[in-house]
């Protein structure tokens, strides 16, 4: 009995000081780009790497914010982050909601026919995309940003998924009660989706905020640049060094803003994520 209960505990430290190392491996990067963001330019480039925080913090970031023009470019990452994140739910639980609860001509051909779209990311049709865009007249616009993101069947899925677990006696009894469809899908549907919502808010707007390709190609004016484009633009040549504690500085403010989202809705999200993991 003893034996079997210092093995147990044995058992138990060894899970505890694994996660613990892993925990050290992920988080060291980022705190190695937060102290580097303190220092100077020289003591950016001292051996061995210095692990303690400087005092040049504000002065690189006051340095970053002002040399490309950081503050706008975040702006632009937030309206393009948000839109498109608020745009996907919207169409996405509109679309779960018509696959799920309506009965028309083609329903079973068109469910499928929109996740093969899965097979086929912007990064794929970028061509054909970017020609779009040129056609309308939206190069350098929150439009050629926004608009091509908007179709995506990754939240019609999470929707649809969670839609078909509703009883069916819910929706007959909102309609005894007088409720249309409409006030239905407000009223009851979409309280019971706001974990699923909030899981899916973070990961697309994590996901949006970290783009780069896509504005890279459609955005040429300084003012509708975003902030990773505005970061990669700081490592200005081969031939001169890199001002790695001033690129780190605008790292860390970079990083903020999907952090707040995150934590803001952690507990949403988790619950979001498990609930889909037990379906």
């Amino acid at each position: 009995m003893r034996f079997r209960v210092r093995r147990r505990v044995l058992y138990q430290v060894g899970i505890h000081a694994t996660l613990l190392l892993i925990l050290m491996a992920v988080a060291f990067p980022v705190y190695f780009a937060v102290v580097m963001g303190t220092l100077s330019h020289q003591d950016a480039y001292a051996f061995p790497p210095k692990l303690v925080p400087g005092g040049e913090l504000w002065r690189n970031v006051s340095e970053v914010w002002q040399r490309v023009n950081l503050g706008r470019l975040m702006l632009n990452s937030t309206v393009v982050a948000v839109a498109v994140t608020v745009g996907k739910i919207v169409l996405s639980i509109l679309a779960a909601f018509a696959f799920t609860h309506f009965r028309f001509r083609g329903r079973v051909l068109l469910f499928p026919l929109s996740m093969i779209t899965q097979m086929l990311p912007l990064p794929v049709r970028i061509v054909p995309a970017y020609g779009l865009m040129a056609s309308f007249g939206w190069l350098n616009t929150y439009y050629a940003l926004i608009v091509p993101y908007l179709a995506s069947t990754t939240g019609l899925l999470l929707f649809r998924q969670f839609f078909l677990t509703v009883p069916d006696e819910l929706p007959d009894a909102a309609r005894v009660d007088g409720a249309g469809p409409l006030r239905y899908l407000v009223s009851v549907l979409l309280p019971l989706s706001k974990t699923n919502i909030a899981a899916l808010f973070v990961i697309e707007f994590v996901y949006m905020w970290n783009e780069y390709l896509w504005p890279l190609i459609v955005t040429t004016v300084p003012n509708m640049r975003v902030a990773q484009i505005g970061l990669k633009m700081m490592i200005t040549s081969e031939r001169t060094a890199a001002e790695w504690n001033i690129i780190m500085a605008g790292a860390v403010l970079i990083m903020l803003p999907p952090l707040v989202v995150l934590i803001a809705m952690r507990r949403q999200f988790a619950q979001g994520i498990a609930m889909q993991s037990t379906k």
